[in-house]
């Protein structure tokens, strides 16, 4: 189970680092707000892997409150992008 783990981490590892390049290019603020939710969901995903591999269970309470985290981002996002189109 370790090396499934491992290659695991090493996927989302390069899919984070992916979305930095996007976070850091975005040509838009929705770009940017999106890759910020990719980059957080990805986080929260390796974190389940660590969870799941190396049996950390009191990481589990950090699991939902970077969930939680990214829900509220989300929803913040979809608020700016509505006023946004409201004003024009």
């Amino acid at each position: 189970m370790n090396v499934v783990g491992i290659v695991a981490l090493a996927v989302l590892a390069a899919a984070a680092l992916l979305t930095l390049v996007r976070l850091a290019r975005g040509p838009g603020t929705l770009d940017r707000a999106m890759a910020v939710e990719v980059l957080v969901t990805t986080i929260v995903a390796g974190a389940g892997v660590a969870v799941a591999v190396w049996q950390y269970t009191t990481a589990v309470f950090v699991l939902l409150v970077l969930a939680l985290l990214g829900f509220i981002g989300a929803v913040t996002a979809a608020r700016l992008v509505e006023e946004r189109e409201d004003m024009r």
